[in-house]
């Protein structure tokens, strides 16, 4: 039997733990971007020099390679693209390139949801700030700003001061590929923001691990978690609810087989909400963090998923024990000196530590995901014993950052 092969979709760290699983399955594995020092590219079997945002040369690319497989794993500026070549090769993926294009485009996905009668903000998408400026009074102020086609929280600005949006709009628009914006309303979260890895066999919302965010702050971006925790606190029948919502969702899209990365709250006003929904693991090494948390291993689900291959065992999450992952970062520039945690902390709650700067490296201060100096993945025998650590983690920790 000739060997496949998994093209994989940009080449940060996340990519790692899929090609270690289609190691293991045999495959041969081709991690694409156009920067080639990233770091994926070090592990993968071949290299493709191509921009993932460009998906008739990825198209092109993947028919040169004779591909088997593809994947934009916690790479959302692929998911797109990995749709549109599965959909004209013949390949899996969890649903059709129409589908994945609603998911990725906030506008699209805000009316989808409005017009098939699910919960959501009244929302407005814009190619054009004077259009924007005029309609202000559609909204019900304060209001969120943020570019239709991006993750990780960049571009997001909350506006109180109706003087202030476009400001908010012009970030917004320097964080986008394709010159879209959408404004909501800003809804007012009840608890924790919370999200979901969540698994689709066969059509079916066989895995949904709910947990809860964490935000700092005292960060640039406060909208950009500092943490997730498992399992969520997030009441049981709101939990329901958005199963029922989500499974609706994928019914309705043609959802077949694979992970969906999904954000939800629920709101003052005392009804959940879909916020976001993607074909695709979410960043910060959630998947990762299920392996230890919930006893399932999704990045291999996901992998053998894109090979062709079945899925075996998919089930609702197992918890034995509190879990978070910590997002390592500094709310100031500077220069990295070291992370310090105290060592029976560190005995007794650390799972896996991963820090991704070296001593004398520079520093940025934390206005996304791609900001972090690192994770920590953390276990303990109880909730509130998890958030007085989250909450205090210089009782714990240092990070050394000079200027």
């Amino acid at each position: 039997m000739a060997q496949k092969k998994l093209m994989l979709l940009g080449g940060l760290r996340y990519l790692l733990p899929i090609i270690e699983e289609a190691h293991k399955l045999g495959a041969y594995v081709i991690t694409a971007d156009y920067l080639p020092n990233n770091i994926a590219h070090k592990y993968s079997d071949e290299y493709c020099n191509v921009s993932i945002i460009d998906k008739d040369a990825v198209l092109r690319e993947a028919r040169k390679l004779n591909i088997d497989g593809i994947l934009s794993h916690a790479v959302d500026p692929g998911v797109v693209s990995a749709a549109y070549v599965a959909e004209q090769m013949g390949l899996p993926f969890q649903c059709s390139y129409e589908s994945a294009c609603i998911l990725q485009d906030k506008h699209l996905f805000r009316k989808f949801l409005s017009d098939n009668g699910f919960n959501c903000p009244n929302a407005k998408g814009y190619n054009n700030i004077e259009e924007a400026l005029n309609d202000v009074n559609y909204f019900n102020w304060p209001v969120i700003v943020k570019p239709v086609d991006s993750a990780g929280s960049k571009g997001v600005t909350r506006v109180d001061d109706k003087s202030k949006l476009k400001e908010a709009i012009e970030f917004a628009l320097s964080e986008s590929h394709n010159g879209y914006f959408i404004i909501e309303d800003f809804l007012e979260k009840q608890g924790f923001s919370t999200g979901s890895e969540s698994f689709v066999v066969d059509g079916k919302l066989l895995y949904n691990g709910f947990y809860d965010q964490y935000f700092d702050k005292n960060a640039i971006n406060p909208y950009t978690p500092s943490a997730e925790v498992w399992p969520s606190i997030m009441e049981q029948k709101y939990q329901e609810e958005i199963k029922s919502e989500l499974q609706r969702l994928f019914t309705l899209l043609g959802v077949t087989t694979g992970l969906f990365n999904v954000e939800c709250r629920v709101c003052t006003n005392g009804k959940a909400y879909l916020m976001e929904v993607s074909p695709r693991a979410g960043g910060n090494r959630l998947a990762e963090m299920l392996n230890y948390a919930a006893d399932v291993n999704i990045n291999a689900a996901e992998t053998r998923k894109a090979l062709g291959m079945s899925i075996e065992n998919m089930h609702e999450p197992n918890y034995k024990g509190h879990f978070a992952i910590l997002v390592l970062h500094s709310d100031k520039e500077g220069v990295f000196q070291s992370v310090d945690i105290a060592p029976n902390f560190k005995k007794e709650h650390i799972i896996e530590e991963e820090i991704r700067l070296n001593k004398g490296d520079k520093v940025s201060s934390f206005s996304g995901a791609n900001a972090a100096l690192g994770t920590l993945f953390l276990k303990f025998e109880s909730r509130k014993e998890l958030a007085d650590a989250l909450e205090n983690p210089k009782k714990w920790m240092n990070i050394n950052v000079v200027n």
